[in-house]
């Protein structure tokens, strides 16, 4: 079985919850029916004991020669954007970008990449508290302020807290296919995929609107009906609300717009069918919406970077 080893840095004064996100996610749960194994080390710029933001101490067993070694390093947050990262470290963050390891900063993370160079001319997004600060400090970087992550290949920024969850299980789900991830958003109790593009936070909570509970079933009643054709209009008159209205709720709800959010769950499905059934791609393609092979191909070639049939050869199970 292949091992893929991914490297997250801790550091003095970390967060426990930001080094719990990729320590969570990466962990024993991810190897459960995977054909990848992933192994996890912490570690620091000196092995030892490292305090907490919470007041209690951790004991990290490897230092920085760890990602020499790592096929993935993580930058789970910083201490302050004020603050400048050890010399050491970017150093060391340098190389193994340079031999080829993907290099990921979750929430302030992002501003340790940023300080290495490594997201000079390149997409990037950190916490939303911190991203003015991200592109005065470091202009060459472009700055997505408002999405939850994005994935440059291999390079990947995460926006705060709740956000480095998502981007982790987006990772995982490259590394070990739909199904594992699912399996440890359902452990985490967090939702199996929210897209990089979404919005970093919803304008007001749908339960405080009236109408709510009726568009929230709408959503399910969509998530659940991927493989028909569906009507803006029609959408928005099952909903009782003019077209106007049902898209501005729609973004407020979602984060993003009708078209990306049914493309989101119906590639979603698509990789689910491709992963436990023995479905021809056509079958898969009618089944998830797509209407046809073809544009299933084209989709999974602008999304995932590859196609039905390869992903299936590597993911499949059934």
């Amino acid at each position: 079985m292949q091992t893929h080893t991914i490297a997250v840095l801790a550091f003095d004064g970390i967060s426990p919850f930001h080094l719990s996100v990729p320590c969570n996610v990466f962990g024993a749960d991810c190897n459960e029916g995977s054909q990848r194994r992933i192994a996890l080390l912490v570690c620091a710029q000196q092995r030892g004991l490292l305090r907490t933001s919470a007041g209690f101490d951790i004991q990290v067993h490897h230092g920085l020669t760890a990602l020499a070694r790592a096929d993935t390093v993580i930058v789970p947050s910083w201490t302050s954007p004020d603050d400048v990262p050890p010399p050491a470290l970017l150093r060391a963050l340098r190389a193994a970008h340079a031999r080829g390891a993907r290099v990921v900063g979750l929430c302030l993370g992002a501003f340790v990449l940023a300080a290495a160079g490594l997201l000079d001319d390149r997409p990037a997004t950190t916490h939303w508290q911190g991203a003015d600060a991200l592109a005065r400090r470091y202009p060459r970087v472009r700055v997505q302020p408002d999405v939850l992550y994005v994935d440059d290949g291999d390079v990947l920024t995460s926006a705060g807290t709740a956000a480095g969850i998502d981007c982790c299980l987006h990772l995982l789900r490259s590394l070990s296919g739909s199904a594992v991830a699912s399996h440890v958003a359902r452990c985490m109790v967090v939702p199996p995929h929210r897209q990089g593009g979404q919005a970093q936070y919803v304008e007001r909570p749908m339960a405080d609107a009236a109408g709510g509970e009726r568009f929230l079933a709408l959503l399910d009643w969509l998530g659940r009906h991927l493989h028909q054709q569906h009507d803006l209009d029609a959408l928005a008159g099952r909903a009782l609300m003019s077209r106007r209205s049902f898209t501005r709720r729609f973004r407020q709800v979602t984060g993003t717009t009708v078209v990306q959010w049914l493309l989101v769950q119906r590639l979603a499905l698509a990789r689910q069918l491709l992963e436990t059934s023995e479905h021809s791609v056509e079958r898969v393609a009618e089944l998830a919406g797509f209407g046809s092979a073809l544009s299933l191909r084209q989709h999974f070639g602008k999304t995932l970077g590859t196609t039905p049939s390869r992903y299936r050869r590597e993911f499949g199970g059934a």
